[in-house]
């Protein structure tokens, strides 16, 4: 297995993984159009992040999005981790720990990028369980959010 930085020739995996964790997770069906635009958006501008691919056999089998928030605290960059997905096939079988552990290196040689944030739904204790035994612990803030 290969953890790369995805590119254009991603696009179509990287859509129909997001619309799959939308509905998985959500129950929501995303507009496929705004999707591709989306993650389009960003393939173009790694300003906005980056995506990340798990590839095996030459067949891409998970992704992440990392994007950015500056911390005036740290004088860095925190890196968000969003947007994962693994192929239900592959699941529970150490894929996206490898993910994990390749931003996590990317962090530890990159002075400016001071840590990994990401967050969970409440619901989603699989994935919590996950995060915490790779070593990430809950923080002591709550997330809120208003969305148009």
């Amino acid at each position: 297995m290969i953890i790369r930085q995805a590119t254009q020739e991603d696009h179509k995996s990287l859509v129909d993984f997001q619309l799959a964790m939308a509905h998985e997770t959500e129950g929501i069906e995303l507009h496929r159009p705004t999707v591709e635009l989306g993650v389009q958006a960003v393939l173009n501008d790694s300003a906005k992040g980056n995506y990340y691919v798990a590839e095996t056999n030459g067949q891409v089998v998970a992704s992440l999005l990392t994007t950015f928030e500056w911390s005036d605290w740290r004088n860095g960059t925190i890196l968000w981790i969003q947007s994962v997905y693994v192929k239900p096939a592959l699941r529970r079988n150490g894929v996206y720990r490898k993910m994990y552990a390749h931003i996590k290196e990317l962090v530890k040689q990159n002075n400016n990028l001071n840590g990994i944030r990401l967050y969970a739904d409440k619901t989603n204790l699989p994935a919590q369980k996950t995060y915490e035994n790779l070593g990430m612990n809950q923080d002591h803030y709550t997330m809120f959010e208003w969305m148009k």
